[in-house]
């Protein structure tokens, strides 16, 4: 059983003079579609309106309501929310033939573990029941029938009775596996945040009032769910609605869904179970809730002299709404080194500082380091995300040697800025213990997810990082110890935009 938080993050660094450079069986690489053999897929409407509040008005909570408070749920309104969090956006040949299809949520390496399932009662003109959301079909794959809503309100911590819907978002743990190994379970933390975010934006989007949750029964969760736990584990829940009616009483244990649905999690005729993973997975299964204040006194990252208000602008200068900051979002980090206006950056950082109560207090650092950012001092600096302040921890230029430490990839130096996601793991794992990785991990997921959108909004590249040397990475920015980097996202101008 992995101890702690901070063995796993660092029994997964990367070091410059140990890199494996083996090759990817391709003979087994991962579906990237579930499927359930002899289930009938329930196609939801395609055609349908689209909210079209701008990302700024969603995350400054000044979005106009859609009205859907208190109101019936129908197909087309998931349909309108899964379009919005998970869709097919772009089509490739792959080299051996076939096509590839890129998702609007961003992925490492394109490999996209996120899976989503869709618990329902009470929405008009679908059975009440449990559903997996086909991504390829744009539909749902009945799993269970009936009302699950006093079973799922069991398994909440606390307890949430009375949701419409709730979605759930697992990862499928060879699909980022076959390729990154122990280090993957990093991914699906982050890749599931991604889709969060996603989904968390669509709903404010739809007018919905919402909630989330990091903490709940893992494995009473993904026996609902019809899980293989050595192949696929949920990471989050997020709940929406109220049905009408009293809430139901404790019905009987639910029965265990048959091999049809349980050897869905497998996607490779042979796959290779990732003994660190499932041992990360398993330790952060329970839930360890902090029974006094930790350390309040002590800094709460890289010390800074002084602070500075963000004076955030009055409006972003977006070129497009949300819906179309979510379709038309890539990993674009053809990026020209020329300085970035100080409206966009601090539109970018003004983007970050919004929070909601789902988000776990004190779980991560925001930093970022800039060179060529009008208004902004060249070097590292931090953002205080609750008073909208930046503070300069050191100044100097850091942009090539940090495109060095994340494995020489030369298009960071060119980047206007790179966005820094940390935490003091120790102080996590005294907190949480290991499920403090979850919330710190899927966090940076969502505030990475977040960064795109928003620069495919303004008209910047933007590109996520989380391979890099973490050692190097640690130095450079000078963390003490217990820190560490867990993400990185470069955005800035790029060719082909102006």
């Amino acid at each position: 059983m992995i101890p702690s938080a901070v063995h796993y993050h660092r029994k997964t660094a990367y070091d410059r003079s140990r890199m494996n450079a083996g090759g990817l069986d391709w003979s087994h690489q991962p579906s990237l579609f579930k499927t359930y053999e002899g289930v009938d897929i329930l196609e939801l409407p395609r055609e349908v309106s689209l909210p079209t509040p701008w990302l700024s008005e969603l995350l400054k909570g000044d979005a106009p309501s859609a009205g859907r408070e208190g109101a019936t749920m129908k197909p087309e309104d998931l349909s309108r929310i899964l379009q919005l969090t998970y869709s097919l956006t772009a089509r490739a040949k792959q080299s051996g033939g076939g096509d590839f299809f890129f998702r609007s949520a961003a992925s490492a390496g394109a490999l996209y573990p996120t899976e989503i399932y869709v618990a329902t009662r009470g929405v008009e003109g679908l059975e009440d029941g449990l559903y997996h959301f086909s991504i390829a079909r744009h539909g749902l794959a009945p799993l269970r029938s009936g009302d699950l809503s006093a079973y799922i309100s069991r398994l909440l911590r606390p307890q949430t009775g009375g949701l419409q819907v709730t979605f759930f978002l697992s990862a499928i743990f060879f699909r980022s596996a076959w390729k990154y190994r122990d280090r993957a379970y990093r991914y699906h933390l982050l890749d599931t945040g991604h889709v969060l975010e996603h989904l968390i934006l669509s709903l404010r989007a739809m007018g919905l009032p919402h909630t989330c949750t990091f903490d709940f029964d893992d494995h009473g969760v993904n026996r609902l769910l019809g899980l293989d736990e050595t192949r696929e584990a949920t990471l989050v829940l997020v709940g929406t609605g109220a049905a009408a009616g009293t809430e139901p009483e404790d019905g009987p244990p639910l029965p265990e869904l048959s091999e049809i649905y349980t050897g869905a999690s497998r996607m490779a005729r042979e796959e290779d179970v990732v003994p660190l993973i499932l041992e990360m997975h398993e330790s952060s299964c329970s839930v360890v809730h902090e029974a006094e204040p930790v350390e309040t006194a002590a800094p709460t990252g890289p010390p800074v002299a002084a602070w500075e208000d963000l004076r955030a602008p009055l409006h972003w200068p977006e070129r497009v709404r949300f819906p179309d900051a979510v379709f038309q979002r890539r990993s674009r980090r053809n990026f020209v080194p020329v300085p970035l206006p100080r409206q966009l950056t601090v539109s970018l950082l003004e983007g970050l500082c919004a929070t909601d109560s789902f988000e776990p207090d004190g779980c991560l650092e925001v930093g970022f380091l800039v060179e060529q950012t009008t208004g902004f001092v060249a070097g590292f600096h931090l953002l205080d995300r609750a008073e909208q302040k930046t503070g300069l921890v050191r100044a100097g230029n850091f942009l090539h040697a940090m495109a060095s430490s994340c494995l020489n990839q030369e298009w960071l130096k060119n980047a206007a800025i790179h966005f820094l996601f940390m935490a003091d793991l120790e102080s996590l794992d005294r907190r949480w213990g290991p499920r403090g990785y979850r919330h710190a991990m899927l966090t940076a997921g969502r505030l990475g997810e977040r960064i795109y959108l928003a620069a495919t909004s303004l008209g910047l590249g933007c590109c996520g990082v989380g391979a890099f040397y973490d050692r190097e990475a640690h130095d450079l920015l000078g963390l003490e110890p217990g820190w560490e980097l867990l993400y990185l996202v470069a955005a800035g101008p790029v060719k082909g935009e102006s």
